[in-house]
């Protein structure tokens, strides 16, 4: 059944995060290959016109979620992280980002899980996932701007990926598992781009804030 009449901005939000928050459970407890679009109105209480006017496809609901996700993180910035080394702010970042997931651990898990199976999902998904990643990086005070933005971007991306997978195998209260491995896999990173800056000598992607760049 609809829900009940609502006055119009207050509605919309209300019906937006429902069905956001009603496919997620329904990936949890259904898996995500099983879920259809009325299953979620049904759960969502909103009618099929309501949904079609707020998503045009379960990729856009998880697109908009991971959308909410960004502006989570970017809301949660730590000023005092502001001239740590890039590797301390960036694991800050995405260790905000995993605590976030954590309410939705289940539904994410089903929805990488169907990934192989999700042409579609995941298309719309790589869209998203860079679109998040170069937000993490301007929240960690690194530029996403130019050729050399790209690239941060790309390599946060894989980062990100690997360390998805990670999370989700992580049963520790804490996260230690999580953190322990992000940790090793960004200093890696820095190495890395530590080796690179030598074969051709300029600031690196490790130091220079965004802020910087865009001036």
């Amino acid at each position: 059944m609809p829900r009940k009449a609502a006055s119009g901005a207050g509605k919309r939000r209300d019906a937006r995060q429902a069905i956001i928050e009603s496919a997620l459970s329904l990936a949890a407890s259904r898996g995500w290959a099983r879920v259809g679009l009325g299953d979620i109105a049904e759960a969502a209480e909103v009618s099929l016109a309501e949904l079609r006017a707020e998503f045009p496809s379960k990729s856009a609901i998880v697109a908009a979620y991971t959308a909410d996700i960004d502006r989570a993180v970017l809301a949660a910035r730590d000023p005092e992280m502001a001239g740590r080394p890039a590797t301390e702010r960036l694991f800050d970042v995405l260790m905000k980002r995993f605590d976030l997931l954590n309410a939705q651990r289940e539904g994410v898990a089903a929805i990488v899980r169907s990934a192989p199976s999700n042409l579609e999902g995941v298309l719309c998904g790589s869209l998203a996932m860079r679109r998040s990643m170069r937000w993490m990086l301007e929240a960690a005070d690194l530029s996403s701007a130019g050729l050399r933005g790209e690239l941060r971007v790309s390599a946060l991306n894989a980062l990100y990926l690997s360390m998805l997978r990670v999370w989700l195998h992580d049963d520790s209260d804490d996260m230690a598992r999580t953190m322990a491995v992000l940790d090793r896999r960004l200093r890696r990173l820095d190495r890395l781009t530590r080796s690179l800056c030598r074969v051709a000598p300029r600031r690196d992607w490790r130091d220079t804030p965004a802020a910087e760049e865009a001036g």
